[in-house]
């Protein structure tokens, strides 16, 4: 018999007290703790023996005066006692919140709970019963994340803990990260091999949920061992009976039910199970009452939805359609999808159709082919599922789930369609006025990101966060000593900066529906190459969160990124401080110890990663294929036995990942890089280029090693350009011109091209970018001496390229002396004579090049000489030739102008002969009368006539037309001597030439017999000026017609005078070269 004893005050009797003869009035057992001031463990023995007896009422009168403020300032010394009380009180409301089925006393147990804990915390803030319980009440809440936290808080300072073990197995598991649950649980029971049946209780239903059904019915077979009456062990074990669908298993099954029945009558699920079994044999009475008390103490809804849906059945066979109808809705009310629980709306469809309301009818059959496509989706069939999807949302196109769960199909095969299918949901949801889940709005992000529509992935993410703190870590004037802190990763673990918002006023929430979202507006920030937002913001997560694993690793690829190896690796090691066993995390820390060349180390972690898995993590297996090509590619006298077994280690993991992920682009890449290896380039050149054309098509897929390595192809082929081609677009593409390794790939496919000038201005680009590698610099001398020794040996070579050639080598000269005075020589893999075996080749090339630079310089003098001369002599040539061309030019024109006046000229002599031989008489008088008129003024102009017809020696008329010809030829042979100089003076001469031509028709008209005797007179007294002439025009006109009147020969005899004179002159030795007549008679 079980006893305490309370010991006497200021004595040493003791109270003996039966603890299972505890009296019924608790206040006796108080007056008597109180008075003898015994020891508060005894009082939590006493209460808990209490609860054990089902005497709930005096355990919580008991506890609550032990944690009385009289009872805490007596016993202000003992500490672990008065903590024990409150987290006992904590757990019991805890429990009366959790299956309280009312939600105001729900909350009320949940208050009180909540207070008794905090209360402890005061007194003891690290204590970890505390924690443990504060997790309890989370984990009842639903408040899943939270309770992670505080259960890691305590698995942080004691990793055995079990109660903070079994709680985070329960948070893995509504998580449904099963598998993590059973490590958990098994971790526990390692611990503790003596623990309860619940435990492995735990372990079975893991199990159930992996699939592994005959482990999951021997651990419920255990805990039935362990504990003959657990309720829970007999249920699901009657469950896998009746899955079994044949009449043994259903008759197996149901005995179960019953006995768990009567163990305990108030199991909800077992209460359901029987009224199903009832349902079928009839007995509909059984049936509601086990469903009403079902749904008397549950609250967990698929639970109710279930018991709901009895009723309704039961009801509906019945034909009460009414009341049938009521509880279908209710159980449709209770589940959250339809794929959850279809029955109820195929139920509830009947009955709207029986009842003839076919619309809501339909709207509920819809449903039921939603739950088909599902169904489809777990038997793989994806094809049929899209199809019954899409037909769900025409059948009613305002359905946003259908469209949300059509979206969820489409995502792995069809993207865009997926995205439009997530924003007609997200459309619908609005126009009905409903909030758009955080979820929808991630993945419409997630989906335009994928798409490289960074914009409008950004404003997704925007608007699922809403309002919250990251707004003031991202927006567009964050805080000072916000940009201090997102400016450097090193000290990342530096949460300053959150506390000072929090000073400022600012409340640092996160929300854990809202961590994923901020999660990948991180990445977001990150492919914009925003990578100080990022940082702040995988800090923000950490600061909230410090178990999200994929925040630390985010972080070690930005410190990776920028090189800082060492504080990537410590990234990596705070990540596995949360789960030492994360593939992703092992994976990376491998691929950083390869980087850091520590080989050993490197493989055992890759080992790790890949165990981790039972090596079905691509990713681990891939790395350790790359191990092994490294392996095989790194040995320095490259021995062919173990180079080749490294190959074909290497090959064989690439293909095994290939056989279980056939669209592996990375393991693809590898088998095609083994196949290069082995000289295969044909066909590792195929490969590469369908790796790369993949790649290309996605967002998320960046591999730069794919263009290196088709390059690598086109190189080892011999097809230099192609290889040039590709080694610029990947380092334009992805390293934006800045890798100066993949610049010396490329100044070595130049170098083999014989483009030394090509090859030198690459390497610069690469000395620039990286000054202290001196192996560029080596090679660049190289390239130097190389192009100087080709241009040297060339048959003809101008003095420029030998100019060149001379700077070229001195910039060698200087390279080469200065890698030799190096003091680190050694260090860089150079071999001192070597190096000054090419000083003393460029020197002697340098010589030689000085004198080769002279003579060419000396050939180059010459040959300007000669083309100078050459050039004046064609110059010369040309201002002959268009000297001619303009003499020759000139003629022609003359001559044209020539014959158009005298063909002018002809014909005004025809006219006036015409009209001399129709008017004679009426000519004569006219002029006789004129000449009267003009009395002494005509009478000397005809003896100024005279005078010149006596100088002319009395020749006739046809001796000095044959003399004009004469003159004009003479003319002729003097302006040919001399054509520039003498242009103007041979407008002149023609000019004289018309007037020879005048005369000579007047000459014409007295050899036709047209003049009386005194036309010698009037010949000899011809007008000189053309007013004269004029006058004389219209005198002999008189009697004609108006119509004889010909404007045309107005002209000619206008410049008659003109061209008189021009023959003068002429005549008179060219002594003047304008003038009147007048004058030159004077001088005569």
């Amino acid at each position: 018999m079980a006893c305490v004893y309370i010991p006497v005050q200021n004595s040493e009797e003791e109270v003996r007290v039966a603890l299972d003869q505890l009296p019924r009035d608790a206040s006796d057992i108080l007056d008597i703790l109180k008075a003898e001031q015994a020891p508060l463990d005894l009082w939590l023995i006493i209460a808990r023996e209490y609860f054990k007896q089902g005497k709930v009422e005096q355990f919580r009168q008991i506890l609550e005066e032990g944690s009385s403020p009289e009872i805490d300032e007596y016993y202000a010394d003992v500490r672990y006692e008065r903590i024990a009380i409150l987290n006992a009180l904590g757990a019991y409301y805890s429990y009366l919140g959790k299956i309280e089925t009312r939600q105001r006393e729900k909350e009320e147990h949940f208050i009180l709970a909540t207070q008794y804990y905090n209360k402890a915390s005061r007194i003891d803030m690290h204590e970890p019963s505390t924690w443990v319980g504060k997790g309890q009440l989370l984990l009842a809440k639903g408040e899943v994340e939270q309770a992670f936290s505080a259960f890691k808080i305590v698995l942080e300072g004691d990793r055995d803990n079990v109660p903070a073990l079994l709680g985070q197995a329960c948070v893995e598991f509504n998580r449904g990260r099963y598998a993590d649950s059973l490590e958990l649980y098994k971790r526990a029971l390692q611990v503790y091999p003596n623990c309860p049946g619940a435990v492995r209780l735990g372990i079975g239903l893991c199990r159930y949920k992996l699939g592994q059904f005959q482990k999951a019915r021997q651990a419920f077979q255990r805990v039935l061992e362990l504990d003959s009456e657990n309720v829970e062990a007999l249920v699901a074990l009657a469950i896998m009976d009746l899955q079994a669908n044949d009449a043994a298993g259903i008759q197996k099954g149901m005995d179960k039910m019953r006995r768990a029945f009567e163990i305990y009558p108030y199991c909800a699920m077992a209460l359901n199970y029987l009224a199903n079994h009832f349902f079928f044999t009839g007995q509909h009475f059984l049936v509601e009452q086990l469903t009403e008390t079902a749904l008397a103490v549950t609250n967990h809804g698929p639970t109710k939805s279930h018991s709901f849906y009895n009723l309704a059945r039961s009801y509906h066979s019945k034909g009460d359609f009414e009341k049938a109808g009521y509880y279908y809705m209710a159980s449709i009310k209770e589940i959250n999808k339809p794929q959850e629980f279809v029955f109820p709306y195929y139920g509830l469809g009947q009955v709207k159709l029986k009842s003839g309301d076919f619309r809501t009818a339909l709207s509920n059959f819809e449903k039921v082919l939603e739950a088909l496509g599902h169904i489809y989706v777990q038997l793989g069939q994806v094809d049929k599922a899209q199809e019954f999807m899409r037909k769900a949302t025409k059948i009613d196109p305002r359905d946003a789930q259908a469209f949300l769960d059509l979206a969820e199909l489409l995502i792995s095969s069809d993207t865009g369609a997926a995205l439009d299918a997530f924003k007609t949901a997200r459309n619908l949801l609005e126009k009905g006025g409903q909030a758009v889940p955080v979820e929808v709005l991630n993945n419409i992000g997630v989906l335009h990101f994928e798409r490289e529509e960074l914009e409008l992935a950004l404003e997704s993410f925007n608007k699922a966060l809403g309002d919250g703190v990251w707004l003031a870590l991202t927006g567009n004037k964050p805080k000072p000593y916000v940009i201090e802190a997102s400016a450097s990763i090193l000290d990342y673990k530096d949460m300053q900066v959150f506390h000072r918002l929090e000073e400022d006023g600012l409340a640092v929430e996160l929300p854990w529906n809202k961590v994923t979202v901020v999660f990948n507006l991180a990445r977001l920030h990150e492919q914009l190459h925003n990578t100080g937002i990022a940082n702040i913001l995988y800090r923000l997560i950490l600061f909230k969160y410090p178990d999200y694993i994929d925040a630390y690793l985010r972080l070690a690829a930005i410190a990776k990124a920028r090189n800082n190896l060492q504080l990537s690796i410590e990234l990596v090691n705070e990540a596995l401080k949360v789960n030492d066993k994360c593939p992703n995390a092992l994976s990376m820390l491998g691929d950083l110890e390869l980087k850091n060349d520590d080989w050993v180390k490197a493989k055992e972690t890759l080992r790790s990663a890949s165990d981790a898995t039972d090596g079905k993590d691509s990713y681990a297996v891939l790395s350790l294929g790359n191990w092994n090509y490294f392996a095989a590619i790194r040995n320095e006298k490259r021995n062919p036995k173990l180079e080749a077994t490294h190959l074909e280690k290497a090959k064989e993991l690439y293909t095994r990942v290939l056989v279980q992920h056939t669209d592996n682009l990375y393991a693809a890449n590898g088998a095609a890089v083994v196949l290069a290896e082995k000289g295969q380039f044909d066909v590792s050149k195929d490969i590469f280029t369908q790796v790369q054309e993949g790649a290309s098509g996605s967002v998320f897929v960046q591999m730069p090693d794919v263009w290196i390595n088709l390059a690598h192809i086109f190189f080892a082929q011999g097809n230099f350009a192609l290889a040039v081609k590709m080694y610029q677009n990947c380092l334009r593409k992805f390293y934006y011109n800045t890798d100066s390794q993949i610049l010396l790939y490329l100044a070595r496919t130049h170098y083999e091209a014989e483009q030394w000038q090509e090859c030198k201005k690459t390497l610069l680009r690469a000395i620039h970018l990286a000054p202290s590698n001196y192996t560029l610099r080596f090679d660049a001398g190289v390239a130097m001496q190389k192009f100087s020794t080709s241009t040297l040996q060339k048959e003809k070579r101008t003095a420029d390229e030998v100019r060149s050639t001379v700077a070229e080598l001195e910039n060698a000269v200087r390279i080469f002396s200065q890698l030799s005075a190096a003091s680190n020589l050694h260090l860089h893999g150079f071999d001192e004579k070597k190096i000054n075996t090419h000083v003393e080749y460029c020197k002697h090339l340098l010589e030689a090049a000085k004198v080769h630079r002279e003579a060419a310089e000396r050939e180059e003098q010459q040959n300007r000489q000669k083309q100078e001369a050459a050039r004046q002599l064609a110059l010369a040539e040309e201002a002959r030739r268009k000297a001619e061309e303009q003499r020759k030019y000139l003629l022609e024109r003359r001559k044209q102008e020539d014959e158009q006046k005298r063909l002018q000229q002809a014909e005004e002599h025809f006219k006036r002969e015409q009209w001399k031989s129709s008017n004679p008489g009426s000519r004569r008088r006219d002029r006789s009368e004129i000449d009267d008129e003009e009395g002494g003024h005509s009478e000397k102009r005809r003896r100024k006539g005279g005078k010149r017809r006596k100088k002319d020696k009395n020749k006739s008329r046809y001796e000095r037309d044959d003399e004009e010809p004469d003159m004009m030829d003479d003319r002729e042979e003097m302006e040919d001597e001399d054509a520039n100089r003498n242009y103007g003076e041979s407008t002149t001469r023609m000019n004289d030439q018309d007037d020879d031509n005048g005369e000579n028709a007047q000459d014409l008209l007295a050899a036709a017999g047209l003049e009386d005797s005194d036309m010698e007179d009037e010949t000899a007294a011809a007008p000189s000026s053309a007013a004269g002439r004029r006058r004389r025009a219209w005198s002999e006109s008189d009697d004609d017609e108006p119509v004889q009147r010909r404007p045309e020969s107005s002209p000619v005899r206008g410049n008659s005078a003109e061209l008189q004179e021009s023959d003068g002159e002429i005549r008179e030795d060219n002594r003047k070269p304008n003038g009147g007549n007048a004058l030159d008679d004077d001088e005569d």
